[in-house]
């Protein structure tokens, strides 16, 4: 996977591409052009995201085509990637990029490796009877969400640009402006990517996946004796960090097939996510996920059960007797629970400004949750830095009955580290992205006006900050919203 020297950058925008994935993996995606879009618009560009990709956004603004599909930047070479998956359960042996079309792996200032992949752009022979578009909602929306999450220290896939095609797009609602999104990861490599090789029983390209991935996201471990069970682990910390990281913040994605689940531990596929105001653990805002099987409590669950899936896929790159590695395995899934719960308890301690770590802090975190139940997630977080300096009426104030945090506080304060006001602060947003202010910027948006969302924008991506006149990026939904749902965006 080496490229050129780093700092020779190319023209027209700076991308500068690499295309490993297309060079070294052949067999694991089909070459395929974006549709042409008739007439690209640019919609919305990440300058600070193409600053720190070390190009150059005057020049990108230039060239909507590159990021409507109506055509291709210098090195671009344009594949849809294939793999399997597990969708709410279900084992589904060929998925792939339906509506989605990696252009090339770019190399930033520090030769940092990123996909830039197009999402919205046409079908593909993955689509499976699909029109392989999308629309400009849903795709403002995951620019929206994966932005708000990177400014949250979230690791997330990232949104470049969105861009209208010029198209439109039929759907149940009717007619709606055709859009894509570009998006950068460090990798699009999957848990299904493993499942793709593994179903079909082809462990040398098994072998060549796995050793791709590794010089890709730990080349540490590269030409190691036991690299494999050693990748295994690493994919595990990352996944165990990052779901503790979404429970902390009250997000719940919504659909953790196991071909939303990376190699490199970054959130990916912002369809049907959200996040939780109420807490209440079964939250669910999905239309398709009626049996609550990525409720928001669920989230740790499914993490061990996708990893045993891709504990299934390595089996066969294990040296040793099948039975000795399947129980080398098994021991290993039997250890996320407590690596996840680790997490979880440091991600809360730090949320609520503990000194330390006590044996009874897991004891303190679990009736903390039982007193506040149906209380705003992301407020009486907030709040409570407000108690930690001895003012309760901002935190009274979310609860209907507070008897129950009342004779919980004592507890907590025991327990306070010094100067933990400031510190909360920094651990616990002030904004998030409320889903009555996504709904309002989207809605706007179709109608033309993008000034709603570029306010939401400018404030989801400085959580943190106390300011006056942001208020109202604070506050739950207004009485009436009714029940959230969202939809996959297809």
């Amino acid at each position: 996977m080496n490229g050129s020297d780093p700092l020779s950058w190319s023209p027209d925008g700076g991308f500068r591409f690499d295309n490993s994935w297309a060079r070294d993996l052949p067999g694991t995606f089909v070459a395929q052009a974006p549709d042409p879009a008739p007439a690209p618009v640019l919609v919305v560009l990440n300058r600070a995201l193409a600053a720190d990709l070390g190009l150059d956004a005057d020049s990108l603004a230039a060239h909507p085509e590159w990021f409507a599909g109506g055509g291709l930047p210098p090195g671009a070479e344009a594949v849809a990637l294939a793999y399997a998956g597990h969708q709410f359960g279900g084992f589904s042996p060929q998925l792939g990029d339906g509506r989605a079309h990696l252009l090339g792996e770019h190399l930033g200032p520090d030769g940092r490796r990123w996909d830039i992949q197009l999402k919205g752009s046409g079908r593909t022979p993955f689509s499976r009877g699909g029109d392989g578009k999308a629309v400009l909602g849903p795709m403002l929306r995951e620019y929206l969400i994966s932005e708000a999450m990177a400014a949250l220290a979230v690791p997330t896939t990232r949104s470049l640009a969105v861009a209208l095609t010029g198209e439109d797009v039929w759907r149940d609602s009717g007619r709606m402006p055709g859009a894509v999104v570009a998006r950068v990861a460090s990798s699009h490599l999957r848990v299904g990517s493993f499942q793709f090789w593994s179903a079909r029983g082809d462990t040398p390209q098994l072998a060549r996946l796995a050793d791709y991935a590794i010089a890709r996201h730990d080349p540490d471990l590269v030409g190691q004796g036991g690299r494999i069970l050693a990748f295994f682990d690493r994919v595990v910390a990352r996944q165990a960090a990052l779901i503790a990281q979404w429970m902390g913040l009250g997000f719940v994605h919504g659909v953790m097939n196991t071909d939303n689940m990376t190699i490199s531990g970054e959130t990916i596929d912002y369809g049907p996510c959200a996040f939780m105001e109420g807490y209440a653990p079964g939250t669910v805002f999905s239309s398709i996920d009626r049996q609550g099987r990525y409720a928001f409590a669920n989230q740790p669950l499914i993490l061990g059960w996708n990893l045993a899936r891709l504990a299934e896929a390595l089996v066969p790159l294990i040296p040793g007797a099948r039975d000795a590695v399947v129980d080398d395995l098994n021991d290993r899934l039997s250890a996320i629970a407590p690596r996840y719960h680790d997490e979880w308890l440091a991600v809360m301690r730090a949320k609520l400004g503990l000194d330390g770590a006590e044996p009874g802090d897991g004891a303190l975190v679990d009736d903390l949750l039982a007193a506040m139940a149906g209380a705003d997630w992301t407020l009486t977080f907030r709040r409570l830095a407000d108690a930690a300096e001895g003012d309760l009426a901002p935190l009274k104030g979310l609860f209907a009955d507070f008897s129950a945090m009342e004779a919980w506080l004592p507890r907590w304060r025991a327990r306070l580290a010094p100067g933990a006001a400031r510190a909360m602060r920094a651990q616990n947003p002030a904004v998030i992205p409320r889903n009555h202010m996504v709904e309002a910027a989207l809605t706007a948006a179709n109608q033309g006006d993008m000034a709603p969302f570029h306010a939401l924008l400018a404030e989801v991506t400085d959580p943190f900050a106390d300011r006056p006149g942001r208020e109202a990026f604070t506050l739950p939904a207004p009485m009436g919203f009714g029940d959230y749902v969202t939809f996959c965006g297809t």
